[in-house]
């Protein structure tokens, strides 16, 4: 897909706000399509080739990547001219205002280009939300933005609808090595190297946008077992939207989502499976396995209405199968 045709992709006609949001979010093409959202796409460097994340580079090429002895693997931000563009051209589409829901700030500078660029555009009609958060923990207020707009809320609304949302939702992830982190400079050497010398896999979480680590173990199935326990503690007693991501590990991630359906039973409203793409594997490398926990409000969850996921269901492939992989909707 061409990059325009990445910048427009699903617009819902007559939404007086239009949302967008970054290929960060992994969030699945069909989604993206039906809640009209659009999605502008971070670059990945590859040993000097740069790709449009999503539309030009993928989660095998930078695995591969990863795989080889002499690598070199970057990642930038979409420029303010990219964001500026999607904007005017939904604002010349007949949205009212926009509101753009990114990664974390402490992770890349895709917020301060998309305030930039909301800048040029006139600053009243375009909002900007650092979602503190990646994958599905930035997906999940991106698609609860989408509904309020959907459902005719102003820009105000719709952004205070994304902003509820993020506090709502939980992020967890287990990486073979900290040393991508390292490389990349999302967490410091010395925590880095605690990490090698205690031979220990970390779990991480962004309490608030930063990579932290949360907890350690000693084999990655420890690892998922922990990762289970964190997001069932996450969940409380609300109904949740789940999110499982990996990267190059479709069994762990299988293992992950049977073992959170199991323990949270009938208050799992919806669950997606992808694979993160190609930003997220220069940074935490092969092995990744990520759960999200989006929190729905009301009372145990029960009186909100159809939440970020909807009633109805999008099926797009197996546990596994990649970006496209949506396992439930319900």
């Amino acid at each position: 897909m061409a990059p325009a045709a990445w910048a427009r992709i699903g617009y819902g006609a007559g939404m007086p706000v239009a949302v967008v949001t970054d290929s960060t979010a992994y969030l699945p093409p069909e989604l993206v399509r039906q809640r009209g959202l659009t999605v502008v796409p971070l670059t990945v460097v590859l040993n000097g080739a740069e790709g449009l994340e999503g539309v030009e580079t993928f989660p095998d090429d930078a695995t591969r990547a990863l795989g080889g002895r002499r690598v070199s693997v970057s990642t930038s931000r979409p420029a303010p001219e990219q964001f500026a563009r999607a904007y005017r051209d939904l604002l010349d589409a007949g949205a009212d205002a926009v509101v753009s829901v990114h990664l974390s700030a402490e992770l890349s500078g895709t917020v301060e280009a998309a305030r930039l660029a909301a800048a040029q555009v006139g600053g009243d009609r375009v909002a900007v939300v650092d979602s503190r958060s990646t994958g599905m923990g930035l997906g999940f207020p991106a698609l609860a933005a989408a509904e309020a707009a959907a459902e005719g809320a102003d820009l105000p609304g719709v952004r205070r609808t994304a902003a509820d949302a993020i506090d709502r939702t939980t992020i967890y992830f287990y990486v073979d090595t900290l040393e991508f982190l390292r490389r990349g400079g999302r967490i410091g050497a010395a925590e880095a190297l605690l990490g090698t010398a205690l031979s220990v896999k970390p779990i991480m979480h962004m309490p608030d946008g930063a990579i932290v680590l949360k907890d350690k173990v000693r084999t990655a199935s420890r690892g998922v077992a922990r990762l289970v326990d964190l997001a069932v503690e996450a969940a409380g007693d609300a109904d949740v939207d789940l999110a499982v991501h990996h990267l190059a590990a479709p069994q762990r991630a299988e293992q992950l989502l049977a073992a959170l359906t199991e323990r949270l039973g009938g208050r799992v409203r919806s669950t997606y499976v992808t694979e993160a793409g190609a930003v997220v594997a220069a940074h935490a490398g092969p092995g990744l396995a990520c759960v999200v926990v989006h929190r729905r409000p009301g009372l145990g969850g029960r009186e909100s209405g159809s939440g970020p996921a909807g009633s109805g269901s999008v099926d797009s492939g197996p546990v596994g199968s990649g970006p496209d992989g949506v396992v439930e909707a319900r």
